[in-house]
């Protein structure tokens, strides 16, 4: 996995962005983590989502506080600021209104079947914490860089999605939900100094190993992402309140057509009416702002396939 490395004098923090890039990859184009950045899932999806969540993060948690004074994870080492777990049951419990979340069907569906990437991730996990625990950096590495990163976005999806206010969100809350993006760049900037620094800049077998795992660990990611269930109703398209045409929603590969129901009909033929008398300016003006929004929004990096990428950016 890390071939594509020449290098191995660099810092880890330096390897590990380098070293995961086929595999950071291919786990952005997932489907399921494209339904996620645009807060596609259905509201029950979703909480299962995030009871898979919990059960790696306690894992990988369970794993750093035994092993929070070994010399590779201690410097990154601070669970007042990065741990989950407890942030992700705030969350279940309010998504499914209940303070007793683990007797709901939802987790107790995940409990009794769990999905076979949620296996093999726990088992990797716990796999690690008894034989390798330093390896267990790499999975803090993708885990917490990536919420840091590409789940603020998620934040603002899902909150906008399912109409949360204050609760909810608090998975994405670093400190506190006043952090800011300089706040939380702060942490970025701390977690790849404290790696740097539990990592020997001549320790060759050791870099390779954890750029290896880190590799694995998008991959399990990506399968995570593989097991969501699609939406039952997904914004796919939306019309045009004016001309009634049908506009495919970002993401979107295949628009469909207006149900013979729709009063939207009506309106598409009274704009069809008014076709002819459009003058040439009118047209070339509608063109050219189309253009310059386009350049706006495309210049700003307002676009899906960013958000995928902020999704699991480390950079």
């Amino acid at each position: 996995m890390s071939s594509s490395i020449t290098d191995w004098t660099a810092t880890i923090a330096t390897l590990l962005r380098d070293g995961t890039a086929v595999a950071h990859e291919k786990a952005e184009k997932s489907e399921g983590a494209s339904w996620l950045t645009r807060g596609e899932l259905d509201k029950e999806e979703y909480a299962r989502f995030l009871i898979m969540l919990w059960y790696i993060y306690s894992t990988l948690e369970e794993g750093l506080d035994r092993h929070s004074s070994n010399p590779v994870l201690a410097p990154t080492y601070n669970a007042p600021l990065l741990s989950r777990a407890a942030a992700l049951e705030a969350d279940i419990r309010h998504i499914l209104q209940t303070s007793d979340w683990k007797t709901h069907p939802i987790h107790r569906e995940i409990e009794t079947s769990p999905p076979p990437a949620l296996t093999a991730y726990v088992s990797r996990l716990k796999a690690i914490n008894e034989s390798s625990p330093e390896l267990l950096l790499s999975h803090a590495y993708v885990r917490y860089l990536g919420d840091l990163s590409g789940g603020q976005y998620i934040r603002r999806s899902i909150a906008k999605a399912y109409g949360f206010d204050s609760a909810g969100t608090d998975f994405y809350d670093f400190g506190s939900q006043a952090a800011t993006m300089g706040d939380l760049r702060k942490i970025k900037v701390w977690y790849r100094d404290g790696m740097n620094e539990g990592v020997p800049i001549g320790d060759i077998p050791l870099k390779e190993s954890l750029v290896n795992e880190a590799s694995l660990a998008f991959v399990l990611n990506g399968d995570l992402f593989k097991t969501l269930r699609p939406p039952t109703n997904p914004p796919s398209l939306r019309v045009d309140p004016v001309s009634a045409t049908p506009v495919a929603h970002p993401g979107s590969t295949s628009p469909t057509t207006p149900s013979l129901a729709s009063p939207s009909l009506s309106l598409r033929s009274a704009s069809l009416s008014r076709q002819s008398s459009f003058s040439f300016a009118t047209i070339l003006t509608l063109v050219l702002a189309a253009s310059l929004a386009h350049f706006i929004l495309t210049v700003g990096g307002i676009k899906g396939e960013d958000v995928l990428r902020k999704l699991f950016s480390l950079v």
